[in-house]
């Protein structure tokens, strides 16, 4: 019996990408066979901690790294590092930050929701947050002013489709917060793949998601600065305790990190683009559908479909009604385009959702 029958759940094909209310992601047998070993024993969980710290040091470059339950956890326990700097005491007062520089500055452009609002993920450390420039873009010139300001604690920016407005220089931003003594901290969730790039910004956290690209089991991972990133494991003497990673998403998250250094990137970078190249040819013969090839704006090295097709918001929701169901990408379903994201999938799902792309749309 199935999992899915076992539980009587729905059976999905998942051509949206690395969504959370989806599962995210595919972890490979290597993983699921680690996560098993590691279930039913005992560790010493900061030994633990520290295993996963030299190894994300190792892949990224940066002095030390952490894993945490989630990106958006990283974010919260990132702020309170930076306010906290590691004083025990103040890691105890949290989220009562009323005697620490407790302001942060983030574009007001980057203000995404990924379920919840990244400035929820914020002032959940106790933190508030001041906004530079508007949501059509922050130029250089806003967002120095808002760091010119007394109590700042960090910087936050932002690597993701998801954020609006101009692309920001992240190098001159993090600059720009390092001239006045202000750490800076870049969320990247969905960008593992580039995490030595945004790390060379200079930024001095850099968080990114584990069960992302990566195939772990639900887990943040950070990497950045040593002083930082100590204070940052620290918090789990604090608000952090409600956001501690569990023993086998850790040792699932070193097993992925092996599995990564073994794979051959251009390879599967060549493959990748391979099946979409071949999904939008064949796509493209169904009447009135425009096919194309997209990469990723933030400079992932990632190819989807984008699909053109009348009443898109229509197909989406057919999709999904069917059985199995099939989700894409729908936040540009105004504009009549769908996208897809074919990572993930097999062979026979891919062929699943041409034919039903087929009986949707003839």
């Amino acid at each position: 019996m199935s999992i899915h029958d076992r539980y009587r759940l729905s059976v999905v094909i998942n051509a949206k990408g690395t969504y959370t209310p989806l599962g995210v992601s595919r972890s490979s047998d290597g993983v699921a066979e680690a996560v098993a070993q590691a279930l039913p024993e005992f560790f010493v969980m900061d030994e633990l901690g520290d295993r996963a710290s030299e190894a994300i040091a190792q892949l990224t470059g940066a002095q030390a790294g952490a894993v945490v339950h989630c990106t958006a956890a990283g974010i919260t326990l990132a702020v309170a590092a930076t306010m906290t700097g590691g004083d025990p005491r103040r890691t105890a007062a949290l989220p009562d930050a009323t005697d620490m520089p407790n302001r942060v500055v983030l574009p007001a452009c980057q203000v995404i929701d990924y379920g919840h609002s990244n400035l929820q993920g914020i002032r959940l450390s106790g933190a508030q947050v001041d906004l530079a420039g508007d949501e059509n873009g922050c130029t250089a010139a806003e967002l120095e002013d808002e760091l010119d300001g007394p109590d700042v604690a960090c910087l936050m920016l932002v690597s993701s489709r998801l954020t609006r407005g101009e692309p920001i220089d992240l190098v001159a931003a993090v600059r720009a917060a390092h001239r006045r003594g202000v750490p800076a901290i870049i969320d990247a969730a969905a960008q593992f793949p580039r995490i030595a790039d945004v790390l060379a910004t200079g930024a001095d956290l850099v968080l990114v998601s584990g069960q992302k690209y990566l195939g772990s089991p639900t887990a943040g991972l950070v990497a950045g600065s040593w002083p930082l990133v100590q204070a940052l494991r620290a918090q789990e003497k604090g608000i952090g305790r409600g956001m501690k990673p569990t023993k086998e998403a850790i040792v699932g998250v070193l097993a992925a990190l092996e599995e990564w250094q073994a794979v051959d990137r251009v390879k599967w970078e060549a493959d990748q683009l391979a099946k979409v190249e071949e999904f939008v040819a064949a796509a493209s013969r169904i009447p009135d559908v425009i096919a194309e090839t997209v990469q990723d704006p933030t400079g992932l090295q990632v190819s989807r479909v984008l699909l053109k097709v009348a009443d898109a918001k229509r197909v989406a929701t057919e999709l999904e009604a069917g059985t199995p169901s099939i989700y894409v990408m729908t936040d540009r379903t105004a504009e009549g385009e769908l996208m897809l994201e074919l990572i993930p999938l097999d062979a026979d799902e891919i062929a699943t959702v041409l034919a039903r792309l087929w009986a949707v749309l003839t």
